[in-house]
């Protein structure tokens, strides 16, 4: 059996996703080698402090990105996939290298925390900035057609209609020059998430979290809408570090 030293318990707003990081962090650091069988259900959900649907699906998400595999019988559970799957993931860490002279892992998790640390400044300053300004009938309904579009986008349409939904709280904001950082940063964030696979469970999660957004600015409400957004960015955030860094 794995040390459970590295089974810490999970913290913050994002439990689903900080969930599905702390498995790719045992997976990936060989905690639980390839090969190897991860604890029992029951036994993460209580390392992890989380409730057993949480550890389901974030297993069967992770069984369905081809990190995980699941077998029955007197001999089963979940085992970590021999190989692990790279080629996607290697291309989003060359992405994430500004330099493009080295893709050595602690290079590359420093040039994925420089890229959120940009987003979060950038995007919790828009939602902010938005609330603060008065929106408009035809402002309100053109953010309610975007938080639409995005909350019923077919998977292959889902990053652009997303990316679409989050440069329109910069243009809210009232700054064309907030657009184009949001703009520039997105693409830098887009590369990396190309690079992990799409969970139902986040996008449900994620939707969710830009109905709060949208609604504290069209209610005006600063604070809110900030806090909002900030944890929306770090459930993501938590999944780029996992896949990738």
């Amino acid at each position: 059996m794995p040390d459970i030293t590295h089974f810490r318990p999970v913290r913050g707003g994002n439990v689903f996703e900080e969930t599905v990081a702390r498995l790719l962090q045992i997976i990936r650091l060989g905690i639980v080698a390839p090969g190897g069988v991860l604890p029992p259900e029951r036994e993460l959900a209580t390392l992890f402090e989380v409730s057993r649907d949480t550890v389901r699906e974030a297993i069967a998400s992770l069984t369905g990105a081809g990190f995980l595999l699941a077998k029955r019988g007197r001999y089963g559970g979940t085992f970590v996939c021999e190989p692990l799957p790279s080629a996607a993931a290697d291309r989003a860490r060359a992405a994430a290298s500004t330099t493009a002279t080295t893709t050595d892992p602690a290079h590359v998790g420093t040039q994925i925390t420089d890229v959120l640390i940009v987003r979060e400044v950038l995007e919790v300053g828009a939602a902010r900035a938005a609330a603060e300004r008065p929106v408009g009938p035809a402002e309100s309904t053109e953010l309610r057609q975007h938080l639409l579009a995005v909350s019923s986008a077919a998977p292959d349409d889902y990053r652009r209609l997303d990316s679409r939904l989050h440069l329109a709280f910069g243009e809210l904001a009232g700054s064309s020059s907030l657009v184009t950082l949001l703009a520039e940063n997105r693409m830098l964030v887009n590369s990396l998430l190309d690079g992990i696979p799409l969970l139902a469970r986040n996008i449900s999660h994620s939707n969710d979290q830009h109905e709060r957004i949208v609604a504290a600015v069209l209610a005006g409400d600063r604070e809110a809408a900030g806090q909002a957004m900030r944890e929306h960015l770090a459930g993501t955030a938590a999944l780029l570090h996992g896949f990738l860094a």
